[in-house]
């Protein structure tokens, strides 16, 4: 039987081979154009799984791929990680997911093409429910909306039998939308703006939020009109049931809102479940990075909203497709590692940054001493934008 501080969370979704083009010259239409073009191994699940690998978790992944390139690519990588295959699904007849990217000078993607319906259709309930010891083993579930909704309702309420918190990440704009049939199971959410939007419209009636115009002429949104711009979306979430919301904001960071209760640590927020995943990035950030510090809270009784900003970090980017699969994989570890929100958000930020740095989704490895002196960098930036008591 596995003892609950060896147990490995769980990551489920997609893996993908990414096929990334980044020309050399303006791109014209109707014609090719030089440049470079790489295969990098993808996938949200993959890429946050892996990421979790590098800080010191060893994910147990459940996916699917097939016998094609794609799919040895993927596989052979993993097992040269030392993580467990036992949890993908391998099969002649599945096409491994993949997706073709065409980047612009900055690094950001201009235009693609997903070819992930293998995902849906191999990663079935009756395959998820083969590793349901797994799952109520582990300290935490990461699911990816890549996942139809049948599975992703099937796998969160395996953890909610289990008191194993789950993490959504919700991919895209348009799969962000399958939230609506797992709200009552989510421990933690890590939209960016435009999924936070989505989110919100699924979850109320008619579209009544619009996306955020972030650059106004010569004027940019400060992060406190930001924050007021997104809050009324947030707090839909919030009120349907989400524990935690944690919203991307690309080179601005990112928002951390939830509901506070005087007298109840951050930590209560997680699984009460240490894992003895990464002692020494436990140590490295608990010493510079004192857990339970939401500066500027309340002291009286009482329910709050709280939204809290933690500033980005300054990064050579080279590409950005992996860095919030990095800051979710980076958060993810250090919750399994012992940290708090708080403390494990900041080692998110500083995973991101490395990736950006690289032309792979995830950097061959992560230093310590540069992740804790990043997190510590992150974390003493980061501040409470909003406080409201809860009638």
């Amino acid at each position: 039987m596995v003892l609950n501080d060896e147990a490995s969370p769980v990551v489920i979704g997609g893996m993908v081979l990414d096929i990334n083009a980044t020309p050399s010259a303006v791109a014209n239409p109707r014609t090719t154009t030089p440049g470079k073009v790489v295969y990098a191994l993808g996938g949200v699940a993959r890429n946050v799984a892996e990421c979790m690998s590098k800080l010191g978790a060893k994910p147990f992944m459940i996916s699917a791929v097939g016998f094609d390139l794609a799919g040895s690519l993927l596989l052979e990588h993993w097992e040269s990680e030392g993580l467990s295959v036992a949890g993908i699904q391998r099969k002649p007849d599945i096409e491994t997911a993949v997706i073709c990217h065409i980047f612009d000078g900055k690094g950001e993607v201009a235009a693609g093409v997903a070819s992930v319906e293998a995902i849906e259709k191999f990663l079935t309930p009756e395959w998820i429910h083969n590793f349901k010891f797994n799952i109520c083993s582990a300290p935490i579930l990461m699911v990816d909306a890549n996942l139809s909704s049948p599975a992703l309702v099937a796998c969160c309420k395996m953890a909610a039998e289990c008191q194993t918190s789950v993490w959504f990440e919700p991919v895209s704009v348009t799969k962000s939308k399958r939230v609506a049939s797992i709200l009552k199971y989510i421990t933690f959410a890590s939209p960016n703006e435009d999924e936070l939007v989505a989110m919100a419209n699924a979850l109320s009636s008619g579209d009544k939020f619009l996306p955020i115009q972030r650059d106004c002429g010569s004027v940019k949104l400060s992060v406190d009109s930001l924050f007021r711009a997104l809050k009324p979306a947030i707090w839909v979430l919030l009120e349907k049931g989400i524990r935690v919301v944690i919203v991307t904001l690309g080179a601005d960071g990112l928002f951390l809102c939830f509901k506070h209760t005087h007298g109840v640590d951050k930590r209560d927020l997680i699984k009460k479940r240490r894992s003895s995943f990464s002692r020494k990035l436990y140590e490295a950030i608990n010493v510079s990075c004192p857990p339970g510090r939401i500066l500027g809270a309340p002291n009286s009784k009482g329910s709050y909203y709280i939204a809290m900003h933690f500033p980005a970090l300054s990064a050579s980017v080279v590409r950005l497709t992996g860095a919030g699969d990095c800051l979710v994989g980076g958060a993810v570890a250090s919750i399994c590692a012992g940290l708090d929100i708080m403390q494990s958000l900041a080692v998110g930020i500083a995973a991101a940054k490395g990736a950006v740095e690289t032309e792979t989704n995830v950097p061959a490895e992560y230093e310590l001493t540069k992740i804790s002196d990043d997190a510590v960098s992150v974390y003493s930036g980061a501040k409470v934008i909003f406080c409201e008591s809860k009638l």
